[in-house]
């Protein structure tokens, strides 16, 4: 099975939105394209709060800037 991606699932995300500020779908129709967009925008959120800890941890690393593993936060999110 293929690993999400942000950048997919945005893609995913804007085109739901378009879909149904377009008004051209049914009630059941726009009530399924919203419901997977709650879902998609949930997991854009948590994906760009990940990120955000990350930076945030590169930044807290005194003066310089130092890579860290990150393999422990991913796995907390899953």
């Amino acid at each position: 099975m293929k690993k999400k991606s942000f950048e997919d699932e945005l893609a995913k995300l804007e085109k739901i939105t378009k879909e149904l500020e377009e008004g051209d779908l049914s009630l059941e129709e726009s009530l399924k394209h919203f419901d997977e967009g709650v879902k998609l925008a949930e997991y854009c959120n948590s994906k760009l709060s990940d990120a955000q800890r990350k930076v945030e941890i590169l930044l807290k690393k005194g003066d310089s800037l130092e890579p860290v593993a990150f393999d422990n936060l991913d796995d907390e999110n899953e």
